[in-house]
This record gives C-alpha cells, structure tokens and sequence, in this order.
C-alpha cells in the first residue's frame, strides 16, 4: 500500500446493521489522493441518477487524505461527500476538529455509510480491534451538539448532528469539537440515516516514505507560518475576522440581503473590535495548527464559547444590518449546537427580511432589528411554524413566497460572503463552483482583490483564468486533506509588506493582471515539489507531487463533479449568478451588475469544455474519465 494511507475502507449499512472492512484501491488513491476526491469516485461510481439525497440509497462518506494523522500544520480535517439534499447535485463539506486524526488512528481511510436505521443509532469504531458496534442513541436524540459530545465516551473523537440534522434541515451541518461541515445539508443526509453520532479511537501510526525529511522540513514550515503576515500575524491575532475591514473596504461585505457591498458600521463586527471588546481567554485551534484562528467569547448563561468566523460576522451581522457582536456571538452559538451552516442560515433570514419588507411574507423580521432572529433560529432548527420553509433554504423559500430576483443563491446554494461585484473572478467561480455558491471550493477573491495583490476589479482580464487554477488547487487540498488557508502562505511575506502605492507594486500587478495563460501553464508545470503541501505528499507517500500534478488531480476531480452534476440533470443554464448580482450595481460608474455573461465562455474554454459547458472528450480522454 501507498504510505500515508491506512488501506481500508470501513462500511457500514445502517438498514441490515451490518459492516465489513474493504481495502483501499491504491489505483484509485493515486488518481484522487483521498477526502474529497476519493469520496467523489465513490459517490459518483455508487450511486445511479435521481437518487433520493434522504433516502437510505445516498452513501454519507466520510474521507481522510495522506496528510491526516500526521503533524503537519492545518492537516487534520476530513471530508464529508453525499448527494446534497440542498442543490441535487454533488455535495461536500471539509471540518477540523479531531476526528479526522481519530479515523486514521482507527485504521480507517473512508467511512461508507449506506442505509436507514429504524430509530436513532451512533456507530462506535474501535480500530485496534476491528470492533464495529452500532448502538442505540435515543438517549441523545434531540440534544445538541455541545451536550451530545460531552456524554459520548471521551477517549473517542466524534463527529455528532444537533437537531437541525435529527430534522433534516437542508442546510444542517456535522460537528466536530466545535468545528462544524456545514456545507450542502451533510447533515440532513446523516440526520435522515437516523444517525446521531460516530465516535472512532485506535493507536495506529501513520507510516511514511521518509519520516526524517518529513519532520525536519514540518519544523521549517511552522517558522515560515509563524513569520508570515496572514498565518502568523492577522489570522492569529484576529481570527477570520480579520477580513471584515478589507470586504467593507472594497465593497465586498454583504450588507442588506446582498443589496449592497458596504456597511458604514463593520468594524463594529471586525477581528479588530472583536480582539478588544468580545475575547476571552486563549486563542483556539484544531489538532496541531499553530495558526489559532478559533476566537472564544462569553455568552450570558452559557459561559465561554466558540465565536464567530468572518462568514457568520458577515451573514448574520452586517447582512441583517446588525453590528451588536454580542447579538451575532449569540446566534452562531445557537447555530452550532443545532448544528447548522451560519452561511445558509444567514442568507435566508436576510431574504426573509426583505420578503417582509416588501409585504410577501409575514417573518415578524426586520433588518436592523435583532427581535425574534434567536427564535427563528429555534424554529429553523426544530423547523416549527415558518421555520419549517426557511430550513429549506433561499431557492425553496422563494418558489414559494416569490422574490427570486433577490433571493441569494447559485445552483440552490446560499452564497457565502463576498460579493463577486466587486471581485469578478469571485463571480465566475460562484457560478461554475459544482456544489453551488461557495468560496472555499477555490477562493478566487483572495487572488483579486482580499489579498496583497489588488488587481482591476472593473476589467475582465484575469476574471476566467483565477478560477480554473484555484478550483482546481482547492480540489486538490480538500483531498489531501488540508486547510484551505495553508494556501494564503504562497504568496510570500515580501508582497505582503510591499508599499501598494509603489512603482514596484504597480508593475507586479499589471505584469499579474496580464498572465492569464502563462498563470495556467506555469500551474500546470509538472517537476520538483515547491509548495510545504507539495513536499509533505512527497515525503508521507514516497510520490512525488508538484503544482503540476495537483493541478491536474484537481482538474480531475472537479470536471468528476461536473459529470454528477450532469448526471443529476444540471445544464450550463445552472451556472449563474443571483438576478441581484446580474443586474444591480453597486460601484460607482457600473452600468449593470457582475459581467458573468462575457467571462463564461471564456472560463468554459480554459476548462476545455464545449460552448455548452459540458467537458469535451478530449478533455475526459486526458483525464482519464471516459466511459
């Protein structure tokens, strides 16, 4: 077997209460690496079109990569894949925590899980024994995620639902210590399975080519993160947050239902003003990292809790048109207990202000007003009264209620916190992204306009190339499985400190602006490992991986996805952005909205796909995924 791999994957069919151990295919491995893109092949592979996202039928898989159980810094995460009961389409979700350390140590690569229980269940795997058990979980039926974790065994690590999953709200979440897969509803897909929670231990090392390399190089990795002005300065002093200031500043920052890209109070809602008035205590991290992005806050009757991450700040702050952070802490901790996404959540209470605003819907909720959100909120989770339609999400809510001219969604999904009119490439990655609205799936905004090089956000130059590279790159880092912030340290500390009025950065910027091929090819060099996460592959599976090679792993998965999607009935029609987003401006001097239409074919192009956005054959003969 490859090293880094346990070389087993665990299934276990809830309906027949039965499990077996399969092994891992190496060949299969290579192709994908592992989490995201290994869960993909699965899924695509075992399941036929139209499977029914909450039936017993839709496998909920469960995927480490090479580089989880190891020491590396921001490595031990695991990916979630399933049909998404939000979109239809592919669904995924990446989470920190510990259990993606827990599943290595107990021997396991994937965890499979097929079938329906007929009552609550919780699956407790001891690798050192090979035991699988499948035990009742009535007991815990109903709890949150907080309580169903501090009465699960504690030498385990876990991954739990609250009961926003237990009610299969579409955008319901899987929890780990207090991280959170909070994207496309994995949560109601394990809360229809009637599984509360999964709990592993075992003693298993993970084995490497070259161990020595591998340390010796991880301790330069840590100094180079530590020194570094995102990893070791702004993400460790303020968190996430830390972006609030930035988005606000260049019209990014969701402000009213996506209306608008500014809010004249955000940094009232800023890492900044978080640092000095809402910290308590140390800062937190998931197992290993040393970047300690986690906040903790004080919330009146619960104590110290987890705060809220940029997405939250900005979806459930200044896109409601509320700045009181005390209000915000609140409702993410709600939100975390019943174990939902604060991106969906946030963006459909935001709608649902504006539907009552405009007299379509009777919310008893008001922007700017922080009066019934925390009930809301209950009642999406419990869905009670209207909170049964809004646990539907944005897309449902409006084919109901109507507004589909403002309601905030690509392919169903709720679109997370950036708004692509004033980050173009954002937009067309938004549009193309498989899973829907979602920045993580490659995160272009950071190399346009949230990062240190600020390019042109009115031109289109550069706006259908970033995409292509940073889809795939994150493609590939969801499979190792990785942090998507470990890629915020390739651009180097020289940059970031670099006079952004100089002449110097002028010319780097428009020599960038003006790269788009040669940014792809140069990506898609295959040679000697460069990147920390190039070299940590090399060293734990004695392969050798370069910006070539992930590249092409990405593009693999990615153009895998696509065909699900396509499977599943989606067109090129589903890749758009929101009516708002199209036509509404929002800088001074725009004539429309975002110009999606003009970079698409371009984009479809780089992606050596047909006029119709479906991957030519050409393209799936190269990457191996032809029929």
């Amino acid at each position: 077997m490859i090293k880094g791999y346990a070389g087993r994957i665990l299934e276990v069919d809830l309906s027949t209460r039965t499990h077996k151990f399969v092994p891992l295919d190496e060949d299969t491995a290579r192709l994908y690496i592992g989490g995201k893109g290994y869960g993909t092949r699965l899924l695509y592979d075992r399941t036929e079109a139209g499977v029914d996202a909450l039936g017993p039928d839709n496998p909920l898989i469960f995927a480490t990569g090479p580089l989880n159980g190891s020491v590396a810094p921001q490595s031990n995460r695991f990916a979630v894949v399933t049909k998404s009961p939000l979109t239809g389409g592919i669904g995924n979700a990446a989470c920190g925590g510990s259990f993606a350390y827990g599943m290595k140590r107990a021997g396991l690569d994937v965890l499979v899980v097929t079938g329906r229980a007929d009552r609550p269940v919780r699956i407790e795997v001891d690798g050192d024994r090979d035991e699988v058990q499948i035990l009742d979980a009535m007991d815990l039926w109903g709890k949150g995620t907080y309580e169903t974790q501090t009465l699960l065994p504690k030498r385990y690590e876990h991954a739990v639902i609250g009961p926003a999953g237990e009610n299969e709200v579409l955008y319901a979440g899987i929890v780990s210590n207090e991280r959170i897969a909070g994207r496309s509803g994995v949560g109601a897909v394990m809360g229809s399975k009637k599984l509360k929670a999964i709990s592993v231990i075992g003693k298993r090392k993970l084995e490497m080519d070259d161990p020595e390399a591998f340390r010796e190089y991880t301790k330069t990795v840590r100094k180079l993160f530590e020194e570094h002005p995102v990893m070791g300065e702004s993400l460790k002093r303020f968190g996430t947050g830390a972006i609030v200031n930035t988005t606000n500043g260049r019209n990014i920052l969701p402000t009213r239902n996506f209306k608008h890209g500014h809010h004249p109070d955000a940094m009232k809602l800023s890492g900044e003003y978080m640092e000095d008035h809402e910290l308590v205590g140390v800062k937190t991290s998931c197992l290993h990292c040393p970047v300690t992005c986690g906040r903790d806050v004080e919330i009146e009757g619960k104590g110290r809790v987890k705060g809220p991450e940029y997405e939250t700040l900005a979806l459930m702050g200044s896109n409601l048109e509320i700045t009181d952070l005390k209000n915000v802490n609140e409702w993410n901790y709600l939100a975390d207990d019943l174990g939902m996404d604060t991106i969906s959540l946030g963006a459909t209470l935001g709608f649902a202000m504006e539907l009552d605003e405009k007299g379509m819907l009777d919310a008893k909720l008001a922007f700017g007003d922080p009066a019934g959100v925390s009930e809301m909120i209950q009642d999406i989770g419990h869905r009670r009264g209207l909170g049964a339609d809004l646990a539907d999400g944005v897309k449902r809510v409006s084919e109901k209620y109507g507004g589909k001219d403002f309601a905030i969604h690509v392919k169903g999904m709720e679109m997370s916190a950036y708004d692509p009119r004033g980050s173009y490439a954002q937009g067309v990655e938004y549009a193309t992204t498989n899973r829907g609205g979602c920045h993580v799936q490659g995160a272009s905004m950071y190399m346009e306009s949230t990062g240190p090089l600020t390019i042109n956000p009115m031109n289109l130059k550069l706006k259908a190339d970033i995409p292509v590279v940073q889809q795939n790159l994150a493609c590939a880092i969801n499979s190792m499985v990785l942090c998507i912030f470990t890629t915020y340290g390739m651009i180097p500390k020289q940059v970031h400190e670099m006079n952004p009025n100089s002449m110097t950065y002028k010319i780097i910027t428009t020599l960038f602006e003006n790269s788009g091929p040669l940014m792809r090819k140069a990506m898609g060099m295959k040679g000697k490992p460069m990147m920390w996460f190039e070299k940590w592959l090399t060293f734990i599976t004695g392969q050798t991986f370069s910006s070539g090679h992930l590249q092409e792993i990405g593009e693999r998965i990615f153009n895998l996805e696509r065909m699900f999607n396509m499977r599943e009935g989606m067109t090129a029609a589903d890749d758009t952005l929101p009516p708002r987003i199209l036509n509404e401006p929002t800088f001074y001097g725009m004539a429309s909205g975002h110009p999606l239409g003009q970079l698409l074919p371009k984009y479809y192009k780089n992606r050596g796909w047909d006029a119709g956005g479906v991957p030519t054959k050409k393209t799936l003969d190269r990457l191996g995924l032809s029929a």
